[in-house]
């Protein structure tokens, strides 16, 4: 009987196991119909897409339309002015699984799906920031495009006279606009911005930028967003 049992036991972890390595895997499983994350990104331009994805963001709602950045296990999605009624919208909070059909589009540099449409489904996932730091000024960092992604021990540059940042891309805005910043890795820098519809003036990461100070280093997370190459849409500044 304890031999029989044992055998048991045995079946069970194995099984067991092969469910965390299935798990581990990290990819996954689309319903019928539904590409997966490299079907997507091989479809051309203008063509419609079905794809399944999982909300890590919200930019903003109006006119029964709604900007949405996506991830599932595999890659990322910008969803840009997706049909989305006010009441739908409340009910996209981070981690909700849904299914989008729409068309694959380009904008600059950034790949997104528009004209879209979508229904919730059950299942939820958050992804966690990635460390691309690394990766800033190789051909490997687009492959990332729209992920939350991580930058660690940047160094903060002048933007311009002096000033850590600049209200709009020309320094021409006001308190409640976008934050523009310059950042540098391995003696190159780059833009950054604090999208206000993503993240307005009174949350703490657009506080902590307008607090910047040329040579901080900072630790920062947000989504790698495009826009005649990279220009990721921050959420999160750590001054180290």
């Amino acid at each position: 009987m304890k031999k029989y049992l044992a055998v048991l036991l045995a079946a069970a972890m194995v099984f067991a196991l092969a469910g965390c390595g299935s798990k581990d895997a990290g990819t996954d499983e689309k319903s019928e119909g539904v590409m997966t994350y490299e079907e997507y990104m091989a479809a051309p331009l203008d063509s419609e897409v079905v794809i399944e994805t999982y909300v890590q963001a919200k930019q903003s709602w109006w006119d029964d339309q709604a900007t949405v950045y996506s991830q599932d296990k595999d890659g990322a999605y910008f969803l840009y002015n997706m049909a989305c009624s006010e009441e739908d919208y409340e009910k996209l909070v981070p981690g909700t699984k849904i299914k989008v059909t729409g068309y694959k589009s380009e904008w600059s540099g950034e790949v997104e799906v528009t004209d879209a449409v979508f229904e919730i489904e059950d299942g939820s996932y958050v992804a966690e920031a990635e460390d691309v730091t690394s990766l800033l000024g190789t051909d490997e960092l687009i492959g990332h495009q729209n992920e939350f992604v991580a930058f660690k021990g940047m160094t903060v540059e002048d933007s311009g006279d002096g000033a850590a940042f600049l209200y709009s891309w020309d320094g021409s805005g006001s308190d409640g606009d976008d934050l523009y910043f310059q950042v540098s890795y391995n003696g190159q820098t780059y833009t950054f911005t604090i999208e206000s519809y993503l993240c307005d003036n009174t949350t703490e990461v657009y506080q902590t930028v307008k607090n910047l100070k040329v040579g901080d280093t900072v630790d920062m997370e947000g989504f790698l967003y495009w826009y005649e190459g990279v220009n990721p849409h921050i959420t999160s500044v750590t001054v180290k």
